[in-house]
């Protein structure tokens, strides 16, 4: 049985989406503390946590930020009732795998979670290191380095550069790249895409705003390249 940690402070809401959640299957724990939060993670290790940004004792993105220091992968879906890009760009980048925007659907964050698990339980396409350029991805140790130099990836970040590195110069729609990360939940918007890439420029590129690797192809998608 799938163990899903819920940190959210509106007792309501929890209950509701906890409610939910079992009705999957699903071993559902709730807590309403970042602190306590961190601390159940520590002492059971669940598979997967649903996480708040706004919370006593801790907030949502230094637990986050905390739990990929300490090298916890477990999937994180953050909850967040912040919707500018800057605040979504802090949450992808602290490591959060999804986020959904208050107010949201019980059945949305269900449909994201199952995502998630689903992904999370993918087994990787190739076992081979795969080189493009002085980029190489090695799949089955799920380490990326650039120069030989270790390159510092969210689960997402490396799921898409893999991605691109098993298809290099050939574009890639966002609906490809969101079956990647989402299995056919394509009603998840492209906006999660763009910012991942973003991210990933940011580590690959020499000059972010210039991209030499890492190519848009407008109203088509992206498309990887030795730079």
């Amino acid at each position: 049985m799938t163990r899903v940690l819920i940190v959210e402070d509106d007792a309501l809401q929890s209950e509701l989406v906890r409610r939910y959640l079992e009705r999957e299957g699903h071993d559902v724990t709730v807590l309403a503390d970042g602190a306590e939060a961190l601390a159940e993670v520590r002492r059971s290790a669940p598979d997967l946590l649903v996480l708040d940004v706004m919370l006593p004792g801790a907030d949502g993105l230094t637990v986050c930020r905390t739990l990929r220091e300490e090298q916890f992968e477990l999937p994180i879906l953050l909850l967040t009732a912040r919707s500018t890009e800057n605040d979504l760009l802090i949450g992808l980048e602290l490591g959060a795998d999804d986020y959904l925007a208050k107010p949201y659907s019980p059945r949305e964050l269900v449909a994201r979670v199952r995502a998630l698990l689903r992904r999370v339980h993918r087994t990787a396409p190739a076992t081979r290191v795969v080189a493009v350029g002085d980029l190489e991805i090695d799949p089955e140790r799920r380490r990326a380095t650039l120069s030989d130099r270790l390159l510092d990836l969210t689960r997402a970040e490396f799921d898409l550069l893999e991605e691109f590195a098993l298809h290099p110069g050939i574009v890639l729609s966002r609906a490809r790249l969101l079956d990647r990360l989402h299995g056919t939940d394509r009603w998840i918007g492209g906006r999660t895409i763009d910012t991942h890439v973003k991210n990933l420029r940011a580590k690959i590129e020499a000059d972010p705003q210039t991209p030499s690797r890492l190519l848009t192809v407008y109203g088509v998608g992206y498309t990887l390249h030795e730079g």
